[in-house]
């Protein structure tokens, strides 16, 4: 089997779905397109610029193999598929770890019954061993004009918290170390359930975000949340930081700060109030890294629109922050909006965005320095160990370059003293 994983931390949970049950029923995987005997893609189709990439590489492996089966969020657009890619085995949607299975199946059967013992511990993952993304819901209540996301994955789906725990057991038990909470809105975590209390783990567990943070966190490990909404209840995620259960780290989407562009986006937010949230998050719980991302050029964003944004980071103080440029995702309301902006001006504004975050990140890096901080090690490269605390959460953050631990393991932790900064990244040293 070739396979290919695009997109999301939530697409790369499919994937290892995927990967685990075909492994478990005997099939093996190849480095290459052509010692395959069937490619899935797994894909992408949030942006165009993810699309393309989607495009691109379902044409590749079917001029390279010829037997490709497609699933994922572009595949929910099978008849621009079909049309262009005629010879695709297959189309699936995302989660479609069943629909996959089978149309692997009807080209290469399956040569034994699936024997899960003979898996490795926590199942196939695409990340390293010591830490691995735990998605707690599929799709999403909201209807954001720029997005298509409950298009293709459907309304919130929240899991049990029972199976959220028993998966995440599973995992600390195979020596995972760090839990990255993933869903489309993870604080909305439940409110399809109608608060049934779930009793599989022998007590009480309310399907709601702070009781499921708390169990998560009584695991014993890094427990990071990602994707969180800035509810009011997020508060009471704060109060399990101050205690050590989770992370004191949050990424919160909140994508524009100008009042007006988030109501023709639809975002159930304002500025004011995300604004005294952070501070009052920060008044709680000090070391607290938020991470964020923005839309510049949404149709109709005016110069005093962008104006709002750019005095929003400054005074957010935000600890990492990335960016797009609007572009047009076929099926989004956002798409028959009047007064487009012109695409050379909407990356001009992409630039000086990241130049006024550059200068906060430049002010939040160069207060860390001086301080210690247990680190997680990822890789080690010569003498240089490639590290995580805390405020970093994997390839979507900077990283802690330690000099001198070139002796340890991926996994491993340690505590570092931050000795200096770059534009995005800290150095530090090993406290012996």
């Amino acid at each position: 089997m070739g396979f290919v994983s695009l997109g999301c931390a939530k697409a790369t949970v499919d994937s290892e779905r995927i990967l685990t049950q075909l492994r478990a029923e005997g099939y093996g995987f190849s480095q290459t397109y052509t010692d395959a005997d069937v490619v899935v893609v797994n894909t992408c189709g949030f942006i165009d610029a993810a699309v393309e990439e989607s495009l691109a590489t379902i044409d590749e492996a079917l001029s390279a193999n010829g037997q490709v089966i497609v699933t994922g969020c572009l595949g929910a657009r099978a008849e621009m598929l079909k049309e262009k890619f005629p010879a695709l085995l297959a189309v699936t949607g995302p989660q479609a770890t069943a629909e996959v299975l089978s149309a692997v199946h009807q080209k290469v059967p399956p040569v034994q019954e699936p024997l899960y013992h003979l898996l490795p511990p926590g199942g196939v993952k695409l990340t390293p061993r010591h830490y691995a993304y735990l998605k707690i819901s599929e799709g999403c209540n909201h209807k954001c004009s720029f997005c298509i996301i409950p298009t293709m994955r459907g309304r919130l789906a929240s899991r049990q918290p029972g199976d959220v725990l028993q998966e995440a057991g599973q995992l600390v038990e195979a020596g995972v170390s760090e839990l990255l909470v993933v869903s489309q809105d993870t604080s909305a975590y439940g409110i399809d359930l109608k608060k049934q209390a779930d009793l599989m783990t022998g007590h009480s567990l309310r399907p709601e975000i702070h009781s499921l943070a708390r169990a998560l966190g009584e695991l014993g490990v890094w427990v990071r949340l990602h994707y969180v909404y800035p509810y009011p209840h997020v508060d009471e995620l704060v109060s399990l930081m101050t205690e050590g259960l989770v992370l004191p780290y949050l990424d919160v989407p909140f994508q524009h700060a100008s009042p007006r562009i988030l109501k023709l986006m639809k975002r159930p937010a304002n500025t004011e109030d995300n604004l005294s949230r952070i501070r009052s998050w920060r008044d709680r719980c000090p070391e607290l890294a938020v991470r964020s991302t923005f839309i510049v050029g949404f149709p109709g964003e005016t110069e005093r629109d962008f104006s709002e944004l750019l005095e929003f980071l400054r005074e957010a103080q935000l600890d990492r922050v990335g960016c797009f440029v609007y572009s047009p995702v076929s099926g989004a309301r956002a798409n028959e909006l009047p007064d487009p902006v012109d695409p050379q001006l909407a990356e001009e504004r992409l630039q000086a965005l990241m130049e006024v975050q550059a200068e906060v990140s430049k002010d939040r890096l160069g207060s860390r320095v001086g301080s210690q901080v247990e680190v997680v090690i990822d890789d080690v490269e010569a003498d240089t160990a490639i590290a995580r605390s805390y405020a970093e959460s994997p390839e979507v953050d900077g990283i802690i370059q330690v000099s001198g631990a070139g002796d340890l393991s991926p996994g491993q932790r340690l505590d570092v003293r931050i000795t200096d900064f770059d534009e995005h990244d800290l150095l530090a040293e090993a406290l012996s």
